[in-house]
């Protein structure tokens, strides 16, 4: 049965109309969308994706693309990841296997939890840093280009400098009274009066440009066991930090541990802890049980929600290959979804708040802080590999820190912000790289932005492709809901509202007369931003989408004998 399109009440209904049109980002030439039968990179900045699609244009696959891209933005967007970082890559190879990179960040060896500060920010945070391990393993197998040329763009970038984009200049100036607490940071990312940088500035980091060359020309041995190992080491030592010269010799980035789920037919892929597929999983299982034909548009978000809600009470279960069999399992899913209350038309006649608490109230209910950070990007190619990459450093400016000489800034990871304290622990977090296949073959390749709603946001990509179908573009402008946690269970649900893309004022009455607790939420981007991607395999060809509430793009490889600069 093909899917159905469903009639929103919400104010959206004039950005579906038009999201199949060629999109160009409001106040630069970058497109939101595009379309080609040779790959497509969407990423979180403009020159990020471009940069990905330039390997493609060079004879690349995906995996160069990824990393290309990868790269680049810890450059562009400095605020939301960085090489001293974590990430979580999903890849689908061109015969059809899935494969994942876990490259967390990790407690240092020699960690004394029960001696160490609690902290926000600062040297005391920092973990072992993993995106450049990880980004290494990527290129190593399965990459095609030499690593100093998939590195070109960020070096340029970050030796010859770009143009701030007003969000990521906002961002910086947010933090510009931690961030003036660090040497290295003050430098980076101030002016030298003080002052942070404007929307439009040009940003030149010469220091990181030498880090990404001394990375391209001698590989992750460069960064965790040479000169750059060395300078970490002793500028953690001289202020407090646990990061050592042996915990980084010791850190590799490992295999993640693949789990399978089904929504409609539709196979779905993502990577289990330290990411957060198997939560992704659960929820697109518990909603599989209710049928979205049956009511209205908001009781089935409702339905979406309390599936997130449900799915997110197994956060803190252990990383076992038997918590994952479980967690992912139809059967459990039943188990919960027997606890979703449907509204109905009885509970709206009489009035009576429906008993949310119920639904999660007794479990384990720690999720890591709710915040709008991290970023995303995906790619693939025209032979069948694609890849979905997550890089974080945690909340704006991860650590805030920075080695002088390095130009790099680090994440947060120790001081309780990520619940974790053991030696060689990883960092679990909402990280969601996610795949869906049909019959094997890719239909989306998705990830996002935005701490823990980061699943809520693939979760309800997926939900508006296989049960709306919607095309990518318009899913991504769909309104979003997320569930609100109170001490003793599921307080209410948080609702995309803004005058653009959310639920309209009359969708937010239906929600309250249903008897929820709502939160509405004005905020663009406050639901997680995705940056992902669609096969049709009718015509060969994939569909890039950046998010409508970024400033992202999708850039998709120039033919063959095209030469000159893009717009």
């Amino acid at each position: 049965m093909r899917p159905r399109i469903r009639v929103y009440t919400a104010t959206v209904v004039t950005v579906l109309a038009v999201a199949m049109l060629p999109a160009v980002l409001q106040g630069q030439s970058a497109p939101q969308v595009a379309r080609s039968g040779d790959g497509v990179v969407a990423a979180a900045q403009p020159l990020a994706a471009t940069a990905g699609a330039r390997m493609l244009e060079l004879g690349g696959n995906a995996a160069d693309a990824a990393v290309a891209a990868a790269f680049a933005i810890s450059v562009v967007e400095p605020s939301m990841n960085s090489i001293g970082g974590r990430n979580q890559i999903l890849i689908r190879t061109p015969d059809g296997k899935i494969a994942g990179i876990d490259g967390t960040t990790s407690v240092p060896l020699g960690y004394d939890p029960a001696t160490a500060p609690s902290a926000a920010y600062g040297y005391a945070t920092v973990g072992v840093p993993g995106s450049v391990a990880g980004l290494m393993r990527l290129h190593g197998e399965y990459g095609s280009l030499p690593l100093t040329t998939v590195m070109a763009p960020a070096i340029d970038y970050a030796e010859h400098g770009f143009r701030l984009l007003p969000g990521e200049a906002r961002r910086q100036a947010g933090s510009r009274a931690q961030v003036a607490e660090s040497e290295g940071a003050r430098r980076y990312y101030l002016k030298p009066d003080g002052s942070p940088w404007q929307p439009g500035d040009r940003l030149v980091q010469t220091d990181m440009a030498a880090t990404l060359k001394a990375i391209s020309l001698g590989g992750g041995d460069a960064f965790y066991r040479g000169g750059i190992a060395d300078r970490i080491a002793a500028d953690m030592a001289a202020n407090g930090g646990f990061l050592t010269h042996e915990a980084l010799d010791a850190y590799r980035a490992e295999d993640s541990r693949i789990v399978r789920g089904s929504y409609r037919g539709f196979e779905i892929v993502g990577s289990d802890i330290p990411a957060s597929g198997a939560i992704a999983i659960l929820a697109l299982h518990i909603a599989e049980a209710f049928d979205p034909d049956s009511m209205s548009d908001e009781a089935w978000g409702s339905v979406i929600a309390q599936s997130l809600a449900l799915a997110m009470t197994q956060y803190r279960r252990d990383s076992s290959d038997s918590s994952a069999v479980r967690v992912t399992s139809k059967a459990f899913a039943r188990e919960l979804a027997a606890e979703v209350q449907v509204p109905s038309a009885a509970t709206l006649e009489s009035g009576s708040p429906l008993s949310l608490a119920l639904a999660t109230g007794g479990r384990d209910l720690w999720l890591p802080p709710d915040e709008g950070h991290t970023t995303h990007l995906s790619a693939a190619d025209g032979n069948g590999m694609a890849v979905a990459l997550t890089q974080t450093i945690g909340p704006g400016m991860g650590a805030k820190v920075a080695t002088p000489g390095l130009g790099f800034l680090y994440a947060v990871t120790l001081g309780g912000y990520l619940g974790i304290s053991e030696p060689g622990e990883r960092a679990r977090s909402g990280i969601t790289p996610l795949m869906v296949l049909d019959d094997g073959e890719p239909l989306l390749v998705l990830g996002a932005a935005g701490g823990i709603r980061i699943i809520s946001a693939v979760v309800q990509a997926v939900t508006r492709v296989i049960d709306d179908g919607l095309a990518l573009p318009a899913a991504l402008a769909a309104p979003r809901v997320h569930p609100d946690f109170g001490p003793e269970g599921l307080a209410g649900f948080a609702v995309e509202a803004g005058p653009e893309d959310g639920w309209s004022e009359a969708s937010v009455d239906a929600f309250r007369d249903m008897g929820f607790d709502i939160t509405a939420t004005p905020r663009q981007g406050a639901f997680g931003r995705i940056h992902g991607l669609q096969y049709d395999a009718a015509t060969d060809t994939w569909i890039g989408a950046a998010d409508p509430d970024w400033e992202g793009a999708a850039v998709a490889p120039r033919p063959a004998g095209v030469t000159g600069g893009r717009d």
